[in-house]
């Protein structure tokens, strides 16, 4: 199924396409002080953790492999604080794609970025907050749920829900309005784990989500641990499943989007915000 830019960009500030956000739409973000890149991407974020340098090429792999190993290294609160003074303790500018979705706010967004800069843009808003939560006892769920009121988020239960208002999904967390996140190989294996069991996703959401078509934005198909949260992130999709933006797409990214019935747009975020 074809579709222009124009279209996908009316589809999604229709609320028909909902926007799934990968670390490529933080492209151009930079500290306010150092003018330093935002770390985003798997390759960013493990030499930022790392105090600027590489790792071991095997922990170079993929983000949750290398905060594994500084978890058992130096514990879990290390790869936390390293999460929380970036994303919740650092000023960034604002990613051009952040300040489109701020104009229209879309019912639905899944960004599975850590940042704060989705929050930012429904604030004074009313809006539902869903986070990732993982190897946490006291409750058979992986997911906190936050009510804003348009000045501050409120802990809620699933019951207490408000169908009514916007929903912001990131199931890697963030840093408002606490801390939480989903980092390390271990989070991954429990989060997914829970996620395809269905105890990630509040019950609201799975009839919510069913039918719908995404369009996925500044995500690259190739690392298992993202494919695995997006399957089931995406689970009782439309026909079909939606639009993946992936300049000079490999075999292995056409392939999975095959398999996912997703259709390739070999386009990135700036041709979508140029065609909007």
């Amino acid at each position: 199924m074809d579709i222009s830019l124009q279209d996908l960009a009316a589809g999604i500030r229709a609320g028909q396409i909902v926007p799934y956000l990968g670390p490529g739409v933080l492209n151009g973000v930079v500290n306010k002080d150092s003018g330093e890149p935002i770390p985003a991407d798997s390759d960013s974020l493990i030499i930022a953790m790392n105090g600027g340098k590489p790792m071991a090429p095997k922990l170079m792999y993929e983000f949750p492999r290398a905060a594994m190993n500084v978890e058992l290294k130096r514990g879990r609160k290390a790869v936390h604080h390293f999460l929380a003074t970036t994303y919740g303790e650092m000023q960034w500018t604002r990613a051009p794609l952040h300040d489109w979705l701020a104009t229209f706010k879309p019912h639905y967004t899944i960004d599975i970025n850590r940042d704060t800069q989705l929050q930012d843009s429904y604030a004074g808003i009313p809006h539902t907050l869903i986070r990732g939560i993982a190897r946490i006892g006291g409750t058979d769920y992986r997911f906190s749920l936050h009510h804003y009121d348009g000045e501050q988020y409120q802990a809620i239960e699933q019951e207490q829900v408000d169908t009514s208002v916007p929903v912001l999904f990131k199931p890697m967390g963030s840093p408002l309005p606490d801390n939480t996140y989903i980092a390390s190989d271990a989070d991954y294996v429990d989060y997914i784990s829970e996620l395809m069991g269905g105890f990630a996703i509040p019950s609201f959401l799975k009839e919510y989500r069913k039918g719908k078509q995404y369009v996925f934005l500044g995500l690259r198909m190739n690392r298992d641990t993202e494919r695995m949260v997006l399957s089931d992130m995406i689970y009782a999709a439309g026909e079909p499943t939606g639009w993946a933006l992936i300049p000079e797409p490999n075999d292995k990214e056409r392939r999975f989007c095959e398999k996912m019935k997703l259709n390739i747009i070999e386009a990135d975020v700036a041709d979508l915000l140029a065609a909007a």
